[in-house]
This record gives C-alpha cells, structure tokens and sequence, in this order.
C-alpha cells in the first residue's frame, strides 16, 4: 500500500501541475494584456473590473467554499453514503443559485455606487470611470459561474479526485488570450473583449466539472431551494470561513481602493499581484484542496497521528517551493518583470514601479502559503469562528498600514501591509492551533528542515543577484532578456536544490516517489 505521505505528495503533484500549467498560460495573457493595454486607463479599469469576480474566484474555488462545504459533504458521504451526500450537494446548489441571482441582479444595478467604493480614485476621470462601470457589468456574472464551479470542485475534491477541478482555471486563460487575439485581429476594444472572454471562460468552466462530477457518479440536478438544516449549517460555516479564508484577497481589495488614487498603481499592483500568485496557486491551492479531506477523514476517524503526519508534510512541500520562490523574487524583481511585460505600452518605469511591489508582496509569500496549511486544521473541525476573529484583526492592520503609509511610500504601502498582515495572521492561526494538541503541533523532521530550506534559499539567493549582475548587459537588452532569465531561472534552481540536498534539507526519495506515475 502506498504510504500516507507519498498519497499526498501525489495529490499535491496533481493539482500542483495542472495549477501550474494554467499560471503559465496567465503569464502569456497577462504579457498580451502588457503590450496591448500597458498601465493605461483601460488597463485599470479591467482589473479593477475584474477584481470583483476574481476575488470571489479566489474565495470559492481556492478556499472559503471549499473549506465549508467538502467537510460537510465528506461527513455524508463517509456517514451515510451517496445518495446523501448527493442530496445535500442538490440542496447548496439550489440555494446557491438562486441567492446570487438575486444578489448578481442587484449588483449589476447597483454597479456604479460599487465601483465608487471600490475604486473611488477613477471618480475624477468619467471617461475610465465608465469604462470600468461597464466591464464590471459584463463581467459580473462569471461569479455565479465560478461558485457553480466551486461547488462541483467541492465535491470531486471529497471524492480524491482533483485534477478536472484543478485544471478548470485554464479554460479562462484560454478564452481571455482568445478574446485578445480577436479584438487584435478585428479591432474590437481590447478591454471590452476581455470582459466578454472571462464571462466566456467561466461557462467553460462550470461544463468542465459538472461534466466531470457526472462521470464520477455524481451528476447533480437542480431542485427548488430550501433553508433545509444541512444548508442552514453551509451558511453559518461558509460566511465567516469567506472572510477568513479570504483575508488575503480582502486585503487586496483594501490596497486596490487606496491604489486608485495614484495613477498607474492599480495595473502595477495587478501585474505584481500575478507574479506573486504563481507560487501561491501552484503550492498553496494545491495544499489547501488536498489537505482538508485529508484531514476531515483523519479528524472524523479519531487519527490525530495520521492529522498530524499530514500536516507536517504539507508544511514541508509548502515550504520546500515556497522560500525559494520567495527569495527570487525579492533578489531579482526588475529582471523578471522587465522580461515578462516590457514591450508595447508597458514602458521602463512600468517596470520599476511593478518590481518594487512583488519584492514587498514576496517578502509575505510564504505566510500567505502556510496559512493553507494551518486553516485546513480549523475548518476540518467546523472551527469558523476564531480563523475569522484572526483574520479581522489582520485585515485592521493591513488597513492602518495600507492608508496610514500611503503619504509615506505611496502605493507601495499596500504590498508592504499586505505582507506585513498575512505573518501576523499566520501566527495568531498558528497560536491558535495549539489548542488542537498534539495533532497540530510541528514534528522533529519539520523542525529540522525548516531552517535548512531557509539557508538554501538564501544561498539561491545570493547566487541569483551575483547572476544578474553579471548578465546585466544581456537583461538590457529585449531580445537577450529571455535567455538570462533562463540562465537564472535554472542556475538558481541548481544551486538551491544542492544545498537543500547538502544541508539534508529535504528527503529526496520522497520527492521522487511523489512525482512517479503509478
């Protein structure tokens, strides 16, 4: 029988790689986006546009919904079978759609006193004002699309299979590079064909699964909605897990409407916001949707060994990907961004202002990935309440830095707060976790690794800015730029794997053992 922690490793490989696979067509999307739009008022206002459902996005399906609702279905289905769990999967659809039609309608109405709160800057320009009035209408719609997704994740997740929810995202990627392919081809609007190529990804998406769902047994059909127990139970876990496994993107919505008051800012932050997010979808969403049946079935069997094993493997693998990812981005911001979005109308100081705020966001990247890891324990146990009161006391901080700094380091105080705020709610979730025991607490093999994935980081780290400086004359130059950063990319990856292996950093046959096909 295959070990616990090799099954895990395995699940995290599975929704690692398809996670990955669609970061990467986002970058190709986002470089299109760079050279078609640069940081210009269109720009601006289809992120800020798109931040409505892209948040919601990364509440359901990479986090709240999932946390509230798998441990409930697995509950039934473990308990009493099937038929239940597909009852009770029936009965959160049904209220789920016709609740956010009701609240999507009264949104879109209401769009123009929604885009004031979330970006009241554009107020002083009507024409980008408009514009992102308009993109956000179109654009809406896709939140019921992906908490649609969500829900079907939520229930292939429970079922040990993630790889159709895990590769959903990329059908969105697809579609917006195909709606920018278009407008460039036919001379459409770029901004206006993005907004319609998201709401085209998301329908994409919702097939994806449901498709999914039914070939794995569990085809769903939609019912009159009902405030039935078991939805009544959903709600009150679902909210507060929204707010606190979504802290980090409430956060964002902080920054974004302290940003709109500095030009440019909105777009620099978006493009650095996807930059830091590769390493947080690809680890910490693999993490958090293998990890929490993993410990809803440890935790309802009574295995606090088993929870434990689980979690200290998982803290591992995180911060096995993570520093290292960390530290490139602080040691070489400039050379990665101007690679990646410098061409068209992203111009040189695009690239200074963008570089300086992945630098501030990577220095919290792996508090945000190990907030994964330790959430899962709460939600595992139902526990919505105290991940909320810590998240609360977060988003406060990041406020009073985000606003209180904004006169100081102008929109760069937002990253900084965003950072600052992710530690200080890791560790009040980490101080928290205590009260589980033993099952929560970190082992001998993670203690000892920690700090030698650190050092190795580091010695990557130093390699890289040594590197840059001595491709500095390739770097500044466009058509030699993709070539350094491979040089870097790869030197530094060599360099970081041979002093985790040196430092007996990482188990190297469990990694292999991970990755093998079987």
């Amino acid at each position: 029988m295959t070990p616990r922690p090799i099954r895990l490793m395995r699940g995290f490989a599975t929704v690692g790689s398809w996670t990955m696979a669609s970061r990467l067509l986002g970058f190709a999307r986002d470089v299109m986006i760079a050279g078609l739009l640069g940081a210009g008022p269109s720009a601006e206002a289809f992120f800020v546009a798109f931040r409505l459902p892209n948040m919601f996005r990364r509440f359901f399906a990479e986090g709240a919904f999932n946390m509230a609702f798998v441990p409930l279905y697995a509950k039934r289905l473990e308990g009493e079978g099937p038929q239940a769990a597909r009852g009770f999967a029936e009965e959160a659809m049904a209220a789920l759609v016709a609740a956010l039609l009701a609240f999507s309608a009264l949104a879109m109405l209401a769009m123009p006193v929604v885009m004031l709160a979330l970006a009241g800057g554009f107020a002083s320009d009507p024409a980008k004002f408009d514009m992102a009035v308009g993109f956000a209408r179109i654009q809406f719609p896709y939140l019921m699309c992906m908490s649609l997704t969500a829900l079907f994740s939520g229930v292939l997740n429970a079922l040990g299979r993630f790889a159709a929810p895990a590769a959903a995202p990329i059908l969105l990627n697809v579609a917006l590079i195909g709606a920018m392919t278009l407008a460039a081809a036919l001379v459409w609007p770029v901004g206006a064909a993005l907004s319609w190529g998201v709401l085209a990804g998301g329908v994409a998406q919702v097939a994806l699964v449901a498709r999914a769902a039914r070939a794995s047994g569990m085809a769903l059909r939609l019912r009159r909605p009902r405030l039935t127990p078991g939805v009544r139970r959903l709600v009150r876990l679902g909210i507060p897990g929204a707010i606190s496994g979504g802290a980090t993107q409430i956060n964002l919505l902080i920054g974004t409407l302290i940003a709109s008051f500095f030009t440019g800012a909105v777009a620099w932050l978006s493009y650095a916001d996807r930059l830091y997010q590769l390493p947080l979808g690809v680890v910490g969403v693999a993490v958090g949707v293998v990890l929490l049946p993993e410990l809803s079935r440890r935790f309802r069997a009574g295995q606090d060994a088993a929870a434990r094993e689980s979690m200290n493997r998982a803290a591992e693998f995180a911060l096995a990907l993570t520093l290292p990812a960390a530290v490139a981005l602080v040691a070489i911001p400039s050379e990665i961004v101007a690679t990646l979005f410098q061409r068209g109308a992203f111009t040189a100081a695009d690239v200074t202002a963008t570089a300086q705020a992945v630098a501030l966001f990577a220095l919290g990247l792996p508090a945000y990935v190990l907030q994964k890891v330790v959430l899962p324990a709460y939600f595992a146990r139902e526990n919505m309440t105290a991940p909320l009161r810590y998240a609360l006391i977060a988003m406060a901080l990041n406020t009073v830095v985000a606003a209180g700094g904004a006169p100081l380091m102008g929109f760069l105080a937002i990253p900084f707060g965003t950072a600052l705020a992710a530690w200080v709610n890791l560790g009040l979730l980490w101080r928290g976790a205590r009260g589980y025991g033993d099952a929560t607490a970190a082992d001998a093999r993670l203690i000892r690794a920690a700090p030698r994935l650190a050092l190795a980081a580091l010695a990557m780290g130093a390699a890289l800015v040594a590197a840059a400086a001595a491709l500095a004359g390739m770097f500044a130059d466009p058509a030699g730029r993709w070539l350094a950063l491979a040089v870097c990319v790869l030197g530094g990856g060599a360099v970081y794997a041979l002093a985790a292996a040196l430092l007996g950093a990482v188990r190297l046959g469990d990694l292999r053992a991970a990755l093998r096909r079987g």
